[in-house]
């Protein structure tokens, strides 16, 4: 360990930083953590930065289903002269605007 590295980690242990368990997966060395950042003792890598990816809130298939029904209806709805059948449509609109609030 070069003198630089061990002073750094000293100052990081000094600071409230903790050792980890998990070895460098670099060269197996002792590893110091501090607000989520890592310093390798032995070689002063860091282990490689990979994005995490979430996945969205709308990639619900219930929801995305429920979209498509929506914008069916709506299409429905603008094209529809009777009274009744639009009367009809807009409760089934009604229907699954209320199902897409209790799912988000």
């Amino acid at each position: 360990m070069s003198e630089e590295l061990r002073k750094k980690a000293a100052e990081m242990l000094l600071n409230g930083a903790t050792l980890l368990s998990e070895p460098c997966p670099y060269c197996k060395g002792v590893r110091v953590m501090k607000e989520g950042q890592a310093l390798c003792t032995k070689c002063g890598r860091e282990p490689e930065k990979r994005e995490i990816i979430i996945g969205k809130k709308d990639e619900n298939p219930l929801k995305k289903t429920l979209e498509r029904k929506l914008e069916s209806l709506s299409k429905e709805l603008e094209q529809e002269m009777n009274h009744d059948k639009q009367q009809d449509i807009l409760k089934s609109i009604n229907s699954v605007l209320e199902m897409i609030e209790k799912i988000k």
